[in-house]
């Protein structure tokens, strides 16, 4: 069981955005559009996305909704990816390197890991981690700073904006475990 601490449920990820004009081909207007109104800090403290994951039994873990989609532990395993690598992108942009917040080849990233020898467990655990080291960076950035920008996909975005997209990427790979795994 993961120990989340006093983290309160502060967001919930069911809403699915019906009237979108982005889509995830678009990346981070899609992904912050899902989750734009709300507060950053609330976003990384919520628990939801573990809470959900915990419910998942093991022996949905590795399904697949369609051949050649990717399983649960699968989309685990690159939320978590995906968070690293935008983190690192964020700590460049705070301390103004000049950096192009371009995407990255999600699929050779997965086909290259070993999320489906791992447990969903030590997945979830490993995402908590990579969360809680985000929290901690989050937590050092002046008002200042979060307001620095950059650009992403043609967007001219604030840091601010841009660590939201990375809850709303996961806000999109939960809508879509829900949608069609489940």
């Amino acid at each position: 069981m993961v120990h989340m601490g006093t983290w309160q449920i502060i967001y919930d990820f069911n809403t699915t955005p019906n009237s979108m004009k982005y889509t995830p081909k678009d990346g981070f207007p899609y992904y912050y559009e899902l989750v734009q109104d709300k507060d950053l800090n609330q976003l990384f403290f919520s628990t939801d996305t573990f809470m959900f994951l915990q419910s998942i039994g093991k022996e949905k873990a590795a399904h697949r909704y369609a051949p050649n989609k990717w399983s649960i532990k699968q989309i685990v395993g690159h939320i978590a990816d995906h968070e690293r690598i935008k983190m690192f992108r964020a700590f460049q942009l705070s301390r103004k390197q000049e950096v192009q917040l371009w995407g990255y080849d999600q699929e050779s990233l997965v086909n290259n890991s070993r999320f489906d020898e791992l447990s969903l467990q030590q997945l979830i655990n490993d995402l908590l981690h990579v969360r809680q080291a985000s929290q901690s960076f989050i937590g050092t950035l002046s008002e200042h700073q979060l307001q620095l920008k950059g650009q992403a996909k043609h967007h001219t975005i604030t840091l601010e904006d841009f660590l939201k997209s990375i809850i709303g990427h996961e806000a999109h790979h939960i809508n879509i475990v829900k949608e069609r795994y489940l």
